[in-house]
């Protein structure tokens, strides 16, 4: 029996496959915080592959839960990341335990990074029983690039994901300003996906703001670092395949006056992590850390930042309007090269071939950037998170059309 809500928005939940670094969940708990920053009767659910979620400063009235994770390597294959069960059986498990939390917890909104069915088709059954038992309505959240146009249309041909968002969602949010990168045009969406297509803008101004109203896991919000002197950043995302950019900054040699900090994030490779803090013991211009959960507050603060180019990375630099170098990875992607050439074109950063960023090649930029004064307002919407909350909001109350088989979709 379907019962369609006619109440106000109280449910919310997130969910995120996170096969590979922390932008999905981190994109998800950003969304999370806007959302119960405007209301104060919602609550969420995060639900994320990620076992590092937990780490992430959670917004008031959110909760996490996290699924048996996934690994993929840099060729792009995936592997399991539960000991002693194959990929099969883990995709399993987390099906298992998609439906059966978000059963549960029945939330008016399910809003679904990225992948339409979840990966290899876990998160389907969830999300009819959502539909048919509980009215839950449906969005899946999309970034700006997702791939080359190639890959991405191949991928979604193989995924079925033109007919799962026909068939089981009500609306695409796209992360982006349009007239930056518009997906639907530049993937050539079908009539059915562009018709429930809304562009909130980048999930890029606010984030500042939201950060301090969320604790960590047991209460305590992570504290910045003690940072006494002017200071250049060197972000990698979640780390695992930011070895050239790490090569490249314990190496330069920093501005006159200013100090190196480098977050290196959880996925480093420990060798790495550990020929990081050695140097940074030699250096006393060089700070290392593995992870600082308010990257936002740190951009804003450096003089001068040089970062991969991930969508919440590009996302945070870009409102810091400091000066920014994007040495963005190929493989097994190319979203992120695609995503800073756009901006670039706007001169809104630089853009630097990981393969061909040299020590010195980073101290000269560095070494320029800082007498760089700060730019104007940026040429592109920013303001998707102050948007989203009304739009999940406007979803509540409209009736649920039964959910159809993908098979069925012509």
């Amino acid at each position: 029996m379907r019962a369609d809500r006619r109440r106000g928005l109280s449910r919310v939940a997130l969910y995120s496959h996170d096969t590979q670094g922390l932008g999905h969940v981190r994109r998800n708990s950003l969304l999370a915080a806007a959302i119960v920053a405007t209301d104060p009767d919602v609550s969420v659910l995060l639900l994320s592959g990620a076992r590092e979620a937990v780490s992430l400063p959670l917004p008031e009235r959110t909760e996490v839960v996290v699924v048996p994770g996934i690994a993929k390597d840099r060729t792009g294959r995936y592997s399991s990341r539960f000991p002693g069960c194959s990929l099969p059986q883990v995709v399993a498990m987390r099906a298992a335990v998609a439906e059966a939390v978000l059963a549960s917890y029945a939330p008016d909104v399910l809003v679904v990074d990225k992948w339409a069915r979840g990966f290899r088709g876990e998160l389907e059954p969830a999300i009819r029983r959502l539909r048919e038992e509980h009215g839950t309505r449906t969005v899946l959240g999309l970034r700006d690039v997702l791939d080359d146009v190639e890959t991405t249309r191949r991928e979604w041909a193989a995924d079925g994901t033109t007919e799962a968002i026909d068939s089981l969602y009500d609306e695409v949010w796209a992360y982006t300003d349009p007239t930056v990168f518009d997906p639907a045009e530049v993937y050539g969406w079908e009539r059915c996906v562009r018709a429930k297509v809304r562009y909130p803008g980048y999930l890029g101004s606010g984030r500042a703001r939201l950060l301090p109203s969320a604790t960590g896991p047991y209460g305590a919000r992570p504290a910045l670092p003690e940072l006494r002197r002017p200071f250049v950043l060197g972000l990698v995302g979640g780390g695992q395949d930011g070895e050239a950019v790490v090569a490249s900054f314990l190496d330069a040699s920093f501005p006159a006056g200013h100090d190196g900090v480098l977050v290196a994030g959880p996925y480093l490779p420990g060798p790495l992590l550990a020929a990081a803090e050695r140097t940074a013991a030699r250096r006393p211009d060089l700070r290392v850390y593995r992870f600082v959960a308010d990257v936002p507050r740190l951009t804003r603060a450096a003089s001068a930042i040089v970062t991969m180019g991930g969508y919440n990375s590009v996302c945070e630099v870009v409102v810091s309007r400091r000066p920014a170098l994007v040495v963005p990875r190929v493989r097994p992607r190319g979203e992120q090269a695609l995503r800073a050439a756009h901006f670039a074109r706007r001169g809104l950063l630089d853009v630097a071939c990981g393969d061909h960023l040299g020590a010195d090649d980073l101290t000269r930029w560095l070494s320029a950037a800082v007498g760089t004064r700060p730019a104007g307002r940026p040429p592109v919407d920013l303001g998707g998170l102050g948007r989203v909350p009304a739009l999940a909001a406007g979803l509540v109350g409209r009736p649920v059309g039964p959910a159809r088989r993908t098979a069925d979709v012509g």
